[in-house]
């Protein structure tokens, strides 16, 4: 697959939100990550489906919608509607897992389970014919610029090689954590969607950054040392 670059608006300017995401598509994103907090579920809250509304007006990219939430049920619709192409759910704040997957693709989305660094790929198996993607948060989610956490790296790769026995086509995103030191080694790991929140937008270029970044995920075999 190709390697997908994620910018995460959490770490946009929001008094220009409209500029910074018609910037990051300009310079070269594939699509744009929407992390989404209730307060509850994580220790934060950021915003609602009226931003997703917002940004779809802004760009033709795919809107990852990422939600940090307590039952998320009764929030997916609204987001569709307001836009989202792709829902991530987490495993942890879904009693009923099957059902909020087949909600999201009943309403037209792609759908994906989202695991805390903590949560083992384990819960995968039961639900891994009813997702699209996959996504490894390689930080504790809940706020931005947070150091990555190595020991998900082994995590990533248990994931592909389940994606690999499933024989489907399965997208495996990594939110947490990632930069230039450590997009090479997620991706050498599995993953092809990797969402940069300051390791886009903490920049005074955003397309030479996410070319950057790109070229770094793509090179060769050898690992960057820790």
């Amino acid at each position: 697959m190709k390697t997908l670059i994620a910018p995460s608006i959490l770490s946009a300017d929001f008094t220009r939100l409209g500029d910074e995401i018609r910037a990051v598509e300009t310079a070269g994103a594939d699509w744009i990550h929407v992390d989404v907090m209730d307060g509850r579920f994580v220790p934060n809250i950021s915003y609602g489906p009226i931003i997703v509304e917002a940004a779809r007006k802004c760009t033709t990219l795919p809107l990852d919608v990422h939600l940090m939430i307590v039952e998320p049920d009764s929030m997916i619709p609204a987001f569709v509607k307001a836009g989202a192409s792709w829902i991530s759910v987490h495993a942890e704040a879904c009693p009923h897992l099957h059902r909020s997957l087949q909600l999201i693709r009943s309403l037209g989305a792609k759908a994906g389970v989202a695991l805390n660094p903590g949560t083992p790929p384990d819960v995968l198996d039961y639900v891994i014919d009813d997702v699209d993607f996959i996504l490894v948060m390689t930080v504790n989610p809940g706020f931005g610029g947070q150091q990555f956490i190595p020991q998900c790296l082994d995590k990533i790769a248990r994931i592909r090689e389940r994606i690999v026995r499933s024989g489907r086509t399965i997208h495996l995103q990594v939110d947490g954590g990632i930069n230039q030191k450590t997009i090479r080694q997620v991706t050498m790991a599995g993953a092809d969607i990797l969402v940069a929140g300051s390791a886009v937008f903490g920049t005074g270029d955003y397309g030479r950054t996410i070319q950057q970044l790109r070229n770094v995920a793509q090179q060769g075999p050898e690992r960057i040392e820790e």
